[in-house]
């Protein structure tokens, strides 16, 4: 009962957290800010976290380790194109409310250890990623890009690393474990689309 509790009150620590993930591109378009960026918006460690969960939660049901690698990478890809397009200024419309809701239907579909093959789940995170790589074009603009770019993939991907081996670690305390973590990362979300 204190570890749930315990949890939770760390899930919900991080929806007070502000989104510093605005930076001045001035002083931030470098390789380093880049790296740094993506650990300072709750908004996108849950989103990246809840990813790499899911996709331990879908190798364990499909039997499938591909998924372990699939899934994440379709959302750094993905992500990247997005990235892309808002540097070149190709227009994306309902940026934030498309990042805020990948947070709370990420969040749900672990909560609901939804059970899509690896391709289904690839192009489900892909299509919330091209939203996460598009604020972070936008944000920044052309300065630095290049550096800031592979600087965010890679901390990334290293968010998606941290939610594969947090499912894999807590699989062996059964399901309840990772869909409670699933809730309560939806209702972050939700708690940082209301505040916001």
């Amino acid at each position: 009962m204190l570890k749930r509790l315990g949890l939770a009150a760390a899930a919900l620590g991080v929806t007070a957290l502000p989104a510093f993930a605005h930076l001045n591109p001035e002083e931030h378009g470098s390789f380093m800010a880049g790296v740094s960026h993506p650990f300072f918006g709750a908004d996108h460690i849950l989103a990246m976290v809840a990813v790499g969960i899911w996709a331990s939660q879908i190798a364990a049901a499909n039997s499938d380790r591909k998924a372990l690698w699939i899934v994440p990478s379709a959302f750094v890809g993905t992500m990247a194109v997005g990235f892309l397009m808002a540097v070149y200024g190709i227009g994306l419309p309902f940026v934030e409310p498309a990042i805020l809701a990948s947070v709370i239907g990420l969040g749900l579909l672990v909560a609901a250890a939804a059970k899509l093959p690896a391709a289904g789940a690839a192009a489900v995170v892909g299509a919330f990623a091209l939203f996460h790589g598009y604020a972070h074009g936008g944000e920044l603009g052309s300065a630095g890009a290049w550096q800031f770019g592979l600087g965010f993939m890679i901390a990334t991907a290293l968010l998606h690393l941290a939610g594969i081996a947090l499912g894999l670690g807590i699989a062996r305390f059964g399901s309840a474990a990772s869909r409670t973590i699933g809730a309560l990362t939806a209702i972050a979300g939700l708690s940082l689309a209301l505040g916001g």
